[in-house]
């Protein structure tokens, strides 16, 4: 039996690279090229050049969030942590007392109590939420605001991140107002805490990310607010609420305006537009509940 060589194949060069002999070759041009210039693509590979057009050709994703709202430092967080323990510090110098700070005068005008409130006192929705009553309490938010704030920050951007805050903080409140006993002294930064936590989570689902562990933290502290006793459970469900609600409207909002109309300024606008509504709603709902109690 004779056996033969077989023939051998002719021999081609890389047509960005003469000097370079090849057996490869573009599977969508199908000119040969060396390694180098050769890129996986979903079937074969292609030259620097196809994948060059190709990019040229493939249509832009619209974008339906608002553009370069990051920040890469979280000055917003840093301050927020800085005002709530300068305000706790204070407390304390007034009541002489780390456990006992409701003797403070700041804490006397400041903590969400609906009597004082229907009197027309309604600033303290706010300032209830940099109100703490213990130096266990005021730790873990903060703690909590420092872990929590940096990421949502960092990915909304700082005024995005202080307006989802601000709502969050007065959905709290106004929960409050709504659903417990109006006569029951409130204070904290749980309600914007667990906003932060409902604006991780939709963030995370923003990303297509798996959410499965945010769900759990969140679940968690949702169970510990039902069992520990003494703690607001409808500042933190409201809380949630329109944080999350409010990162929805910056991050998903925009998706529903016309494919034309997906401007920068109409996408940013959207977003403003839905952390605005939730603040008013939240001042609304606690303005109006507290006009019931001098009914």
């Amino acid at each position: 039996m004779t056996f033969q060589n077989p023939p051998s194949p002719p021999t081609q060069v890389c047509v960005r690279h003469p000097d370079r002999p090849t057996g490869l070759a573009c599977s969508r041009c199908g000119r040969p090229a060396c390694p180098q210039c050769l890129t996986p693509a979903a079937v074969g590979q292609h030259c620097v050049d196809c994948v060059r057009a190709s990019g040229r050709d493939t249509p832009r994703a619209t974008v339906v969030g608002p553009r370069g709202i990051g920040s890469k430092t979280p000055w917003a967080t840093y301050v927020l942590l800085a005002v709530n323990t300068a305000v706790f510090v204070a407390t304390v110098a007034q009541a002489g007392s780390f456990t006992e700070v409701r003797g403070s005068r700041i804490f006397y005008e400041g903590a969400l109590f609906g009597p004082f409130l229907a009197d027309g006192e309604y600033w303290r929705l706010l300032t209830a939420g940099f109100l703490h009553f213990s130096l266990i309490h005021v730790a873990v938010n903060m703690f909590s605001l420092y872990i929590l704030g940096r990421d949502v920050e960092i990915t909304l951007g700082t005024a995005r991140f202080v307006g989802v805050y601000l709502a969050s903080l007065l959905g709290g409140s106004a929960m409050v107002m709504l659903f417990e006993n109006p006569n029951a002294i409130n204070a904290g930064a749980s309600g914007a805490i667990f906003g932060l936590m409902g604006a991780t989570l939709v963030v995370v689902l923003r990303a297509k990310v798996p959410a499965g562990f945010v769900l759990g933290v969140i679940g968690l502290n949702i169970v510990l607010s039902l069992t520990i006793p003494n703690i607001s459970l409808w500042a933190h469900l409201g809380g949630l609420v329109f944080g999350a609600a409010a990162a929805a409207g910056v991050l998903y909002g925009p998706g529903l305006l016309p494919a034309g109309s997906r401007t920068a300024r109409n996408v940013a606008a959207v977003g403003w537009a839905s952390i605005a509504g939730l603040i008013v709603l939240a001042l609304l709902i606690g303005v109006v509940r507290a006009a019931t109690l001098t009914a």
